[in-house]
């Protein structure tokens, strides 16, 4: 009889055969706007030509990253584990080696260190074959204490745990003293290094004491909610069917400090909810940094089956490395918890930074953890090299850490990820080009997908500033809303918006989650995607050095304040046919950025934006805006619009002497700013007269309300314009500020804009 299996894998076909639907449909539309845009530039006029292709390639680059982000969507599916039909000798279970690093105590509290560290102590698994390895970085004595104070305080609390089956392991009344020693220790020892060490370093010397075949990596501050997982996720790796190709198991990151709003989006919702379980479906799941238990042999590779005097070669000159290598999967035993000295002195070794310099596998290894996403990286070159990956989602959160509190800390931590996302697209192993013919199409789009995200901040600059630019100056980026093909670019921005929601409220998110991913997404795309960029850039050329600093895990008791978005009430008429688009799109941005706009305006708490920083944000939007119409102007009053034949609402300026339709609100024959005419053959005459006088038709309203408009929205755009200048100070105040001043700028742009128009008709 066969043995029932250990795990279940259930696709979601539903889900994918409507993603698959949406896909289609989205994909016709997006056909249809690049037809329009490349059938209108004939007849574009030559000023605002630069602003349409610019808007246009924007558009190419947003439809490639949202035909990438399709692949997660394609095939999504499920997993359901059976521990309780794992051997029943659990002496037959594979032994795990658990790596746990810290680098700076004061960021990373040693307590919440400890408390990972009991918590990987006290796995629902035979305590002969769980090994926990802590990596101090920082070489703290304030660590090395407070690990000796839970040693000591193990003895008494893991058997507590295992005899009576505590899920929840989180210790109380002997707890508290331990707790208490280390506060005082903490008083009294701060000394550190700044030394940041690779955790392959717990790779190599780990092979010479437990040598496990199985490797389960945690951050400090993630620790074991539920003791089961080891189990788990043997589940998979015990699979023989599974197991020959099974490179490591993956569970998702969870955090317990996260409050019902989650402005900052810290659960990252759409990664473990929807990306992960749709690359399951194909290839596998990244490799996500922790929470993951992995195969000791996948991180060897192919080295592993070489001839024994190739292996110092490749692995270094260890003798005791190598016997390990050769024994991969038999456990080294270690009498009473105690190491020979000669075993001390072969760890010491292992663990020097250079010890694998010049070798072969060294070379390969470093060249990876080398990367600010180390391990983005490994797991793409894992799924490269064939292996695959399964990701494991239990009911009750596997893990458990401390997310960032702060909108500072979440931008600084953004930037890190995003430049090391950037500087794996420029290496030689670039997930387009290298991953293509490695992995399948669909699992190539994936990675391809998180490789190009920070090339995100060039759309949302351009839509930050140009279409606001254009607004005030009267240029149409955008299909008159009479025309059949506004039906089609309002369908794209509608039905995105609207999918998003749906995947938010399937997923267990409300509609305020929906607001809130939307909000930081535009927040991180203006800011650390675009920082991000900057240092990647920088880097390549040598001109900046690689740089990681642990993001800060001290828990801040001030709760986050509960942010509401307002209602906001417009209504256009007359003229505003050909701009209602760009007016729509900056009164969207303003719902989103209301917070930050907050932040700016009247907070008197620790979430003010600095003075300083947002009078830098003004001066630098007013010099862009008051620019960017000055050249504007000077190509419209250069006559070459005078006998230019009037477009389907292209352009948004009047075209006299042509047939067809005319803009409201262009200029004529290089004139006095009158108002073209309305449908039909355009004479260059106006009926509003000169809007220089402001009487008539509303022509002059419009103009006074434009130049208004630039004013307004010059605390708009300002954002753009700070960060740029503020790259040098990498400050997440800095980038939050600019943020905010750019979604002001924008707010006010729409608002006196329609303040305007609404003018211009009460007018007419």
């Amino acid at each position: 009889m066969e043995p029932l299996p250990l795990h279940l894998c259930k696709p979601y076909k539903l889900s994918s055969i409507l993603n698959r639907l949406y896909s289609l449909i989205h994909v016709t539309a997006l056909t249809s706007l690049i037809y329009y845009r490349v059938s209108s530039l004939a007849s574009t006029p030559l000023a605002s030509l630069p602003a349409q292709l610019l808007v246009f390639a924007l558009e190419l680059l947003l439809s490639l990253l949202w035909l990438l982000n399709q692949a997660y969507l394609w095939n999504p599916v499920s997993r359901r584990v059976f521990p309780e039909r794992l051997p029943e000798n659990e002496q037959n279970l594979p032994a795990i080696d658990v790596f746990i690093c810290t680098a700076d105590p004061k960021k990373e509290p040693p307590l919440e260190v400890m408390n990972t560290v009991l918590s990987a102590m006290a796995l629902d698994y035979p305590s002969k074959k769980l090994h926990v390895y802590l990596s101090d970085d920082a070489g703290s004595a304030l660590t090395l204490l407070a690990l000796r104070q839970a040693c000591a305080f193990a003895s008494s609390w893991l058997p507590f745990c295992r005899r009576f089956g505590i899920k929840t392991r989180c210790p109380k009344r002997k707890y508290e003293l331990f707790k208490e020693h280390i506060r005082i220790a903490e008083e009294e020892k701060s000394s550190a290094t700044d030394k940041i060490n690779p955790s392959i370093v717990e790779l190599r010397v780990s092979s010479i004491l437990s040598n496990s075949p199985y490797i389960l990596v945690l951050d400090c501050d993630m620790y074991c909610n539920d003791p089961t997982s080891a189990k788990q996720a043997m589940c998979f790796h015990l699979d023989p069917k599974l197991s020959p190709s099974l490179a490591f198991v993956q569970f998702p990151q969870k955090f317990h400090n996260i409050s019902s709003n989650d402005i900052y989006d810290s659960q990252l919702r759409t990664t473990f909810q929807v990306r992960w379980p749709g690359m399951d479906g194909i290839q596998g799941p990244m490799l996500s940094g922790t929470c993951f238990y992995m195969k000791r042999e996948a991180l060897y590779g192919i080295f592993l089956q070489k001839e024994l005097h190739h292996l110092k070669e490749s692995f270094g000159p260890s003798n005791e490395l190598i016997i390990s290598l050769q024994r991969s999967n038999q456990r080294k035993t270690i009498g009473n918890g105690t190491l020979s000295s000669t075993l001390q002195q072969e760890a010491q070794f292992l663990a020097s930074y250079n010890y694998e310099t010049n070798t072969l596998w060294g070379k390969q290894a470093r060249y990876l953890y080398k990367s600010l996403i180390e391990d983005y990286f490994t797991g793409f070159i894992l799924h490269c090299k064939g292996w695959k990956s399964v990701f494991c989602n239990p009911s009750r959160s596997a893990f458990l850490g401390s997310a960032t509190s702060s909108l500072n800390d979440t931008l600084v931590q953004g930037t890190r990820w995003n430049c090391g996302l950037l500087e794996v697209t420029f290496s030689k192993c670039s997930p387009p080009l290298y991953g293509l013919s490695r992995m399948p199409l669909l699992q190539t789009m994936c990675y391809s997908y998180y490789a190009l995200q920070p090339f995100y901040s060039l759309p949302l600059w351009c839509l930050a500033s140009v279409p606001q630019l254009c607004l005030i100056n009267g240029i149409s980026l955008y299909p008159k809303v009479s025309s059949p093909w506004f039906v089609i670019f309002s369908s794209i921005f509608l039905c995105s918006l609207l999918k998003h929601l749906v995947d938010v409220l399937v997923t267990g998110g409300s509609v305020q989650t929906w607001c809130n991913e939307q909000r930081i997404w535009m927040i991180k795309s203006l800011t650390c995607y675009t920082y991000g960029t900057i240092d990647a850039i920088l880097k390549c050329f040598g001109m900046k050095q690689p740089c990681f600093s642990p993001t800060n895990k001290v828990s801040d008791d001030e709760q986050a304040k509960l942010h509401q978005l307002g209602i906001t009430r417009m209504v256009i008429s007359g003229g505003a046919n050909e701009l209602l688009g760009q007016v729509i799109l900056s009164f969207y941005i303003l719902l989103e950025s209301y917070p930050i706009i907050e932040g700016m305006a009247w907070r008197k708490d620790t979430g003010l934006v600095p003075a300083s920083v947002a009078l830098l944000s003004f001066v630098l939007s007013i010099i862009f805006l008051l620019l960017g119409s000055v050249v504007l102007s000077s190509k419209f009053g250069s006559g070459d619009f005078g006998n230019g034949s009037g477009g389907d609402g292209h352009g948004g300026v009047g075209h006299s002497g042509g047939d067809g339709h005319s803009g409201g609100g262009g200029h004529s024959d290089g004139d006095e700013g009158n108002v073209g005419g309305d449908d039909g053959n355009g004479s260059g005459d106006g009926r509003g007269g000169h809007a220089s006088d402001g009487s008539g038709g509303g022509g002059g309203a419009v103009a006074a309300a434009a130049a208004a408009t630039a004013a307004m929205a010059a605390m708009a755009t300002a954002a753009t314009m700070a960060i740029m200048t503020a790259t040098t100070a990498t400050t997440a105040t800095t980038m939050t500020a600019a943020t905010a001043t750019t979604a002001v700028t924008m707010t006010a742009a729409a608002a006196m804009t329609a303040s305007a128009y609404m003018a211009a008709a009460e007018d007419t």
